[in-house]
């Protein structure tokens, strides 16, 4: 059957649509903080508990054998999803900052030593700074910031995008240098909507040898993600924002680099031989996968992607930014109001601040009126002092939403301004 995308059949997929809200229909734009459920994935996980309840890899009867065989047969679709080479390079963890701080931590062993130095951008989530900051710390290595420009893209001078531009590329070039031993970065940003250039930024830390990972939490539901053609040695991503269940979540990693990398934890299943002397390590992935993983997210997460592979990405992609631009165009209808992210390639996320009206109090007015908004600086604080803001409201659109939600969301905001003002 052929790929298909229709907004109305989509919705009526995802439960939750239909429930109210202070009375009112829901309007979920609240994707970026955690999407929504389609039926079959929220069965896939509730038949889990259901039929075939037990431990996988642990033992010979016939319930474990069939765990074990959805659980792996669920990291072979995700392997697939991402277009990583080895299903044993797909590490199960509990969600991005999960798989970043596995990432940190080993990669902090193996590599950091002190005058090295770990590259983040300033507009990471928490998640994708506070690990590195750790990391430098027990190691005596440097963390470096790429800055931000005013539109909201990195202000970097990448000699492979600089060639194809009219105009010399204006800002920093002294990312790299002999010392640079890790690059972490965001493919797309949770507040901004940023697409980020990693592809590009990838290769040129390639010629310095830099070990590059990439927080994928933002982008894996929008993106057509293909972790060998961006050339990534790491890329972490959440169960919870690509339309699976919270609480699993995934850290890919190329085979060389895990086989020699430590554990980050010890105990069952991690482990090939124990002695009260020494232990030895399992094979990938399971090296990485210390006790009892949560089977059944990883099933509702395998059944998420399979729902997604079901769809065409690139019409879903064309939907999404629909609706970013219609938002963009109506909210600056609404005076007072400012934009912040303008980057010229985003997915569906619009943060924006309104003069004279607090975040906060417009998320509660919007809230009154069904619409489910974030409101605050979303794990960004770096980047918010960066625009001289302490937050913003941001809407974060999934393939489920519809411009007449928007239409909702304009009307409501506009009437919340006139009470708060």
């Amino acid at each position: 059957m052929e790929p298909m995308f229709d907004v109305a059949e989509i919705r009526a997929q995802f439960p939750i649509l239909k429930e109210l809200v202070h009375g009112k229909p829901l309007v979920y734009f609240d994707n970026g903080a955690t999407s929504q459920k389609p039926r079959r994935v929220i069965k896939a996980e509730s038949a889990y508990y259901a039929t075939i309840n037990a431990n996988v890899h642990r033992g010979v009867h016939t319930l474990s054998t069939k765990a074990t065989e959805a659980q792996e047969a669920a990291r072979e679709a995700i392997r697939n999803h991402i277009n990583a080479k080895h299903a044993h390079e797909v590490i199960f963890t509990s969600g991005t900052t999960a798989g970043i701080n596995l990432a940190a931590t080993s990669l902090g062993q193996l590599l950091l030593k002190p005058g090295d130095e770990v590259v983040i951008s300033g507009m990471e989530h928490h998640s994708n700074i506070v690990p590195w900051q750790l990391a430098c710390e027990r190691h005596g290595a440097t963390l470096k910031v790429i800055p931000i420009t005013e539109s909201g893209e990195w202000d970097v001078v990448i000699p492979a995008l600089s060639r194809n531009r009219a105009t010399p590329a204006q800002g920093r070039n002294d990312i790299f240098n002999e010392r640079t031993r890790i690059l972490a970065i965001s493919h797309v940003s949770n507040t901004l909507g940023t697409i980020n250039p990693v592809k590009q930024l990838i290769a040129e830390a390639k010629k310095h040898g830099t070990v590059t990972v990439v927080d994928g939490a933002q982008a894996i539901a929008h993106l057509d993600v293909d972790v060998q053609d961006l050339g990534c040695d790491f890329y972490a991503f959440s169960g919870h924002k690509v339309y699976g269940p919270t609480g699993i979540g995934v850290l890919y990693g190329r085979e060389e680099l895990l086989e020699r990398m430590p554990p980050w934890q010890g105990g069952g299943e991690m482990i090939d031989t124990v002695t009260l002397e020494k232990s030895t390590w399992a094979k990938l992935p399971f090296k990485f996968e210390a006790g009892t993983p949560h089977i059944a997210g990883i099933i509702g997460l395998g059944e998420a992607v399979r729902w997604m592979e079901d769809y065409d990405k690139s019409a879903m992609a064309k939907h999404e930014h629909a609706l970013l631009q219609h938002a963009t165009k109506k909210l600056l209808t609404i005076d007072g109001l400012r934009i912040i992210g303008t980057a010229k390639e985003k997915v569906g996320v619009v943060s924006f601040v309104i003069e004279g009206v607090h975040h906060y109090d417009l998320g509660t007015l919007l809230d009154q009126q069904g619409i489910a908004v974030r409101t605050g600086h979303h794990c960004t604080q770096p980047l918010m002092e960066r625009f001289g803001i302490s937050g913003t409201t941001r809407a974060s659109f999934a393939c489920f939403n519809t411009i007449e939600e928007i239409d909702v969301m304009i009307t409501a905001a506009k009437k919340a301004v006139k009470m708060l003002r």
